[in-house]
């Protein structure tokens, strides 16, 4: 539910499709429902002052209804997130996101872009912290801002500077790669969460099955210099979009299932997803039968 108290170009489509986004890119499936406020400084200053004793108007607010955590959703067994049920409108209700505009248009040309930008950030912001998100500490900021950026780039289609130059990485381990056979020159670029960039590329063999992918090499370079977190992936050829074979998928998934995959391709062209996307029911645990 959209209730808008001040005029604002930015259509109910686009947080709508926000929500979708985040939600998709979490593996949340059950139903879920939020009540949005758009409002101006007076207004949100005076909620403000009512609820958290802070005279002042501030961007954004958020009032979550369940208390979750990003790697603990909607238990069933807990009796709260049966109360916020909502059968009225069939889902789980998460809570309540407000909004100043006024302070949105601010920032907006403080910052150099569109108001439809920084709405979005505003409510995906918001959103974050109704699915038990916060910025107490460095890592969980960290975390946070890694479900913003995700979500953000699966509504706007936009590439970040720190994107770019993974492709870029990815474009030149391209030229390294070893493929007398196919002549399907591949490179990829793993972004670490400690900052490190690994690259490999596409190692070919006369016995074919021996053939490693780019994506494989650069995961293999990264562990073994200690590295087991990732961010994202960038992947690059010439021709055709090089998305990873089952195998890489799977073997990326092991230490990041929702890894942020960039591929790129005939000079500029590029798309972006998340592999659970493109693995949806990976492997991501065994624990051996010991009955046999």
């Amino acid at each position: 539910m959209i209730e808008r108290q001040v005029g604002c170009s930015v259509p109910d489509e686009v947080f709508q499709q926000a929500a979708a986004a985040c939600f998709l890119s979490m593996g949340i499936s059950r139903p879920c429902a939020l009540s949005l406020l758009l409002t101006d400084n007076a207004r949100i200053r005076d909620i403000n002052h009512t609820w958290r004793g802070m005279d002042q108007a501030t961007d954004v607010l958020s009032f979550p209804s369940l208390s979750l955590a990003p790697d603990r959703l909607f238990n069933q067994d807990d009796p709260a997130s049966l109360e916020a049920w909502d059968s009225e409108t069939g889902a789980f209700y998460l809570g309540d996101i407000i909004i100043s505009v006024d302070k949105a248009q601010e920032q907006s040309a403080q910052l150099g872009h569109g108001l439809r930008r920084e709405m979005l950030y505003l409510f995906v912001h918001g959103l974050c912290h109704l699915l038990g998100f916060d910025h107490e500490t460095r890592e969980d900021q960290l975390h946070m801002r890694k479900q913003e950026e995700l979500t953000l780039q699966a509504v706007t289609g936009e590439l970040t500077p720190d994107d770019d130059q993974l492709l870029q990485a990815a474009r030149a381990a391209r030229a390294q790669a070893y493929v007398p056979y196919s002549n399907y020159r591949v490179g990829a670029a793993l972004l670490c969460e400690d900052g490190r960039v690994f690259t490999g590329c596409n190692v070919e063999n006369i016995s074919y099955g021996l053939t490693n992918c780019a994506e494989r090499t650069a995961v293999f370079k990264a562990v073994s210099e200690g590295a087991q977190r990732f961010e994202a992936i960038a992947i690059a050829a010439d021709q055709t979009a090089p998305w990873p074979c089952g195998a890489c998928r799977q073997v990326m998934s092991e230490f990041a299932p929702k890894l942020r995959v960039l591929v790129t391709w005939d000079g500029e062209q590029s798309e972006m997803t998340s592999l659970d996307r493109l693995l949806p029911h990976s492997f991501l645990s065994f624990q051996e039968d010991r009955n046999g």
